[in-house]
């Protein structure tokens, strides 16, 4: 039982269309909603809720690269994903109603490393690593029962791509979208499906808390590694 959250009502009922043909109708859900609108996302969380009657599983995925308006680019890239974060915690979260579950919070391999003309989205990404492994540890030492971990993917055959070519999202970084495409082809643009199967991985193992996943042409699934600190809840 799925429900599918987006913005782009045409993109979301596609979706969920396509999913249909392969499950019964009553098995999905689809919800327009802006996840940058504070009331939009509560309510979204609720209907859902009422829908399936429980939540086990959050993936917060939305993302967008603007560099020219970069308050909207962290309003979507990391505020939502720590509203998203928090909403999933309030539903799932042991000895407050819940009965556990696991919440994924979709980065970027932008967010391990500098990326040249998209600092903005880059360090939303950055963001996106640090409060999840943070929330990680919070979760593990207080019994939540709720697993979270990030998905950092290289470049995804995803309309997200498009973008660089649009002078409207490059902002004063426009004239430098030709080396982006040269990173793109150096390091390959992958198929969703991969990070699909990253996802499902990162669901079905419940050893997993904290961890980074990367996902890369060249190397496939494999998780970063950090040197261990106090408290954390890590097993790598």
């Amino acid at each position: 039982q799925v429900a599918l959250l987006d913005r782009n009502s045409e993109a979301g009922q596609e979706s969920k269309a396509a999913l249909d043909e392969q499950f019964e109708p009553q098995r999905t859900v689809f919800l327009q909603c802006d996840v940058t609108d504070q009331e939009q996302l509560k309510g979204a969380f609720k209907k859902v809720i009422e829908h399936f009657g429980r939540l086990d599983i959050v993936v917060n995925n939305a993302g967008v690269n603007n560099e020219k308006d970069w308050e909207s680019t962290i309003q979507i890239n990391l505020t939502s994903v720590i509203r998203g974060t928090y909403l999933g915690l309030e539903y799932m979260r042991k000895g407050h109603g819940g009965d556990g579950g696991v919440i994924i919070n979709i980065s970027s391999l932008a967010g391990l490393m500098p990326a040249a003309f998209q600092p903005v989205y880059c360090a939303t990404k950055h963001g996106v690593i640090g409060f999840t492994r943070s929330i990680a540890v919070t979760a593990n030492m207080e019994n939540y029962g709720v697993r979270l971990n990030t998905i950092c993917p290289g470049f995804v055959n995803t309309p997200i791509l498009q973008s660089i070519d649009k002078e409207e999202n490059m902002g004063q970084y426009y004239s430098y979208k030709d080396e982006i495409k040269n990173m793109m082809q150096f390091y390959g643009v992958m198929d969703p499906s991969i990070i699909a199967e990253g996802l499902i991985t990162i669901i079905e193992d419940d050893t997993l808390n904290g961890e980074v996943m990367k996902i890369t042409a060249s190397q496939g699934i494999h998780f970063q590694q950090y040197t261990q600190t106090p408290f954390t809840s890590s097993n790598r």
